[in-house]
């Protein structure tokens, strides 16, 4: 394959020359050691471009405050092991975000969250108020829109073939992301919308934001577990389909 074929592909990657952090040493691995398809090798003038980047002051405070974040998540200990040093894991996603909005100097915080996990957004909301946030919160079906004005015939809804008998609610994460929008929040933060309705929100949010949760109605909004499962009850999820 020529240079030209190529394109990134660092999922396939097993040198990783540009995790430094379990290598000894100042100086890190030669660009050279890198395998053909690595981005630093194929888009150099890109990755400088994105670097200028966080010459911007606001950009360079999120990563930098990121990275404490990061940082904090882990902790030093002795393990019993001849007296050796070891690390380990102390602090929970919904923790991490409490920790990196205090440390960001954020007070209003916005959650949009799917109706599914209604539940989950009470106890967050109560959380975050405990914690001294101001918190506005906006669920997936705010403006109580028809689904037939996106196209959707009764059919198609969650309903099926009993569709055409109830009114069903569309999901509006375009509605959600403009309301936080028009409450200025600080911070937003995205519990458990669906795939799609997520993009949405994503691209219509102006605030920095989050994601705390994810749908996945099987796995209990832990998609990774189907990753998992990939060797054994999913398997099918990891072969090519058949044409």
């Amino acid at each position: 394959m020529s240079k030209r074929d190529l394109y990134p592909m660092c999922a396939k990657c097993t040198k990783r020359i540009c995790d430094m952090h379990n290598r000894l040493g100042t100086e890190p691995p030669r660009i050279e050691e890198a395998p053909p398809f690595c981005p630093m090798r194929l888009k150099p003038d890109v990755i400088k471009k994105a670097v200028a980047e966080y010459e911007r002051e606001d950009v360079r405070e999120l990563a930098r405050v990121g990275s404490l974040q990061e940082a904090a998540c882990y902790e030093w200990i002795l393990t019993g092991i001849k007296g050796r040093m070891g690390i380990r894991t102390k602090i929970p996603r919904v923790e991490e975000v409490i920790q990196f909005a205090r440390k960001m100097g954020y007070h209003k915080l916005g959650i949009a969250f799917c109706v599914g996990v209604e539940e989950e957004a009470r106890i967050l909301d109560r959380m975050l108020e405990n914690h001294g946030f101001q918190v506005v919160s906006v669920c997936c079906k705010a403006g109580q829109f028809d689904k037939e004005i996106i196209g959707i015939k009764r059919e198609e809804t969650i309903g099926g073939p009993k569709g055409k008998l109830y009114y069903e609610s569309m999901c509006s994460p375009v509605t959600q992301a403009e309301i936080l929008n028009s409450e200025k929040v600080d911070f937003a933060i995205m519990l458990g919308l669906c795939v799609g309705h997520d993009t949405l929100f994503i691209r219509y949010c102006k605030a920095p934001m989050t994601v705390l949760a994810v749908k996945d109605r099987v796995f209990g909004h832990n998609p990774l577990a189907a990753l998992y499962l990939s060797h054994s009850y999913y398997s099918r999820l990891a072969l090519k389909p058949k044409e």
